[in-house]
């Protein structure tokens, strides 16, 4: 492949270029590109025999208009047992990401870094003050909920992001400590939980929150379908919150905002649920092959994950945009490079699971690229000037382009103030990794909350290290039982800027509705408002384990 190709990896701020950008670029025929540990997709699903099907009525899908979005969504939810008046799809989870922000988004928007680009960038385009929360390096990139949750608080933050697993580093938190969670985040005008590769997860049985953010006034659950179901292309996902946060979504989206392609994987899916299943377990049994090999290679550190992909720190000495681009260039392996990802650096790559034969090509470009004889590690001189995605840039990012005075004032200003559970800023050289100092922090008046009550939350990360096993995952979490919730009131009342991490509550009783919501009952299917189960096809609760 030719060399050119990888300046098309500086002309793209967050993510990376298109794979039909990088075949144009190298003059390569259709389907005859790298080998793609970058785009994270299922790649046992669609079966070749339901793309046969699909190239057999490309005629008719690309010529007449697609249903209605309440046509294609009416089956998505019967396959998934959910009730149409708390779904809204898209045209990829971004368009709803987009709408998220210019509809339910007022003022502030609180993120774990480093996560998925439009989280942080997207509010950023509108206005929004947007604080981050640094995972550090030396936790494993676990993200600390209550810790989390006193931040929100003492920034003041409206609306707060949890993506579980996280993008890109793959970590997971159990169902009961996010529900705590949601609940101690009552106040707040929004709680997003992206659940976009909850599908490969398998540290629980029924991972999924959507069943309890039905239930809340202010919990919208993301799902995308691209991801999952192998194709990206299409464009297409879907979110789940009460009707009333659900239909405010739903009414500012055209009507025809799903393509036909959208609709004709919708309608088959009823017909492959046991082989959409099995890809799921095949790519979780691929998971922990990979991560076996990749951590047998020296110096490399692969952190525990629950997506279909996993994070990796090079070796000391390591660069990623070098790496990233030998390997392209000299092996045809597409890999994500993560320095342009606020909160990481080119020390880190995210590789995508894919099937032991490219596991193994993977692995021995690593090794040429890495160790190879006389070459050496990839590292570059002085004079390549890879600034562009580096560390640096990212904490640049991180620092200066929010609408706010960022982490940095806020950790400053608790330090002094002696309040305990904010994560302290890291030294140059640590945390983070990014070897950086970061810049001094502006003054700025900030409310602190005090000391917060010990909450359970999901147990901590083991710190990964370099060895032939994969990483362990996270048991399940010890929590007690939730006492059930009284009447809500009409509105949410903001908490005060002292208030401490409110105790965890339960979901609402049979009977009691959320705010512009259902009641319990409705939701598990009295009254009409659910659909007919669809016989073996895994619900959105079971994520793949039915059928």
């Amino acid at each position: 492949m030719s060399g050119n190709v990888t300046s098309l990896f500086r002309s793209t701020a967050a993510h990376s270029p298109s794979m039909a950008a990088l075949a144009r670029e190298s003059g390569e025929a259709a389907g005859a590109g790298p080998v793609d540990f970058c785009i994270p997709c299922n790649p046992y699903f669609p079966t070749p025999a339901m793309f046969d099907e699909m190239a057999g009525r490309l005629r008719d899908i690309i010529t007449y208009y697609p249903s209605s979005a309440d046509t294609i969504t009416a089956e998505l939810c019967s396959l998934l047992q959910l009730p149409p008046q708390c779904v809204a799809m898209g045209n990829g989870s971004t368009e709803l990401i987009t709408w998220i922000d210019h509809l339910l988004v007022r003022e502030s928007l609180a993120v774990p870094v480093p996560t998925f680009g439009r989280w942080t960038d997207q509010p950023m385009e509108t206005g929004k003050r947007v604080d981050m929360f640094p995972l550090q390096e030396a936790g494993g990139f676990a993200l600390d909920l209550a810790r989390y949750a006193e931040f929100v608080r003492a920034r003041g933050t409206r609306a707060v992001v949890v993506c579980n697993p996280n993008n890109p580093d793959g970590g997971y938190l159990h169902k009961q400590a996010l529900v705590q969670f949601m609940d101690a985040m009552a106040d707040r005008d929004l709680v997003v939980i992206d659940e976009s590769f909850l599908e490969f997860a398998d540290a629980e049985a029924e991972p999924s929150v959507v069943q309890e953010a039905m239930l809340r006034p202010n919990v919208v659950v993301l799902r995308s379908l691209g991801k999952n179901f192998g194709l990206h292309g299409i464009r297409f996902g879907y979110l789940v919150a009460n009707p009333a946060l659900a239909g405010r979504v739903r009414a500012m989206l055209p009507k025809w905002n799903l393509n036909s392609f959208a609709e004709h994987v919708v309608f088959m899916l009823r017909d492959h649920g046991p082989e959409y299943a099995q890809s799921l377990h095949q790519v979780r049994r691929d998971r922990l092959e990979m991560a076996a090999q990749l951590s047998a290679l020296p110096g490399l550190t692969v952190y525990p994950s629950q997506g279909n992909f996993l994070f990796v720190r090079l070796p000391v000495g390591a660069e990623g945009t070098a790496v990233r681009d030998r390997m392209l260039t000299e092996h045809r392996v597409l890999v994500r490079e993560c320095g342009n990802k606020i909160g990481s650096s080119s020390r880190f790559l995210r590789l995508v699971v894919r099937p032991q034969a490219d596991v193994r090509r993977l692995v021995s470009g690593l090794e040429q690229v890495l160790y190879g004889a006389g070459r050496g590690a990839a590292v570059p001189g002085p004079a390549t000037g890879t600034g562009y995605s580096s560390g640096t840039a990212a904490v640049d990012r991180l620092m200066y382009e929010t609408n706010g005075s960022g982490m940095r004032a806020i950790t400053a200003q608790t330090a002094g103030a002696g309040a305990p559970g904010l994560a302290a800023a890291p030294s140059p050289g640590t945390g983070t990794g990014t070897g950086v100092p970061l810049p001094a922090a502006v003054p700025v008046a900030v409310p602190v909350a005090p000391a917060a009550a010990t909450v359970p939350g999901p147990p901590p990360v083991p710190q990964p290290v370099p060895g032939p096993q994969p990483a362990p995952y996270p048991g399940p979490v010890p929590v007690p039982h939730p006492a059930p919730v009284p009447q809500p009131v009409a509105a949410p009342v903001p908490a005060p800027a002292a208030a401490a991490y409110p105790p965890p509550v339960g979901p609402t009783p049979p009977g009691v509705p959320a705010r512009g919501g259902l009641t319990a009952a409705q939701v598990r299917g009295t009254n009409g408002l659910e659909s007919v189960p669809a016989t073996g096809w895994p619900n959105a609760v079971g994520m793949g384990r039915a059928g």
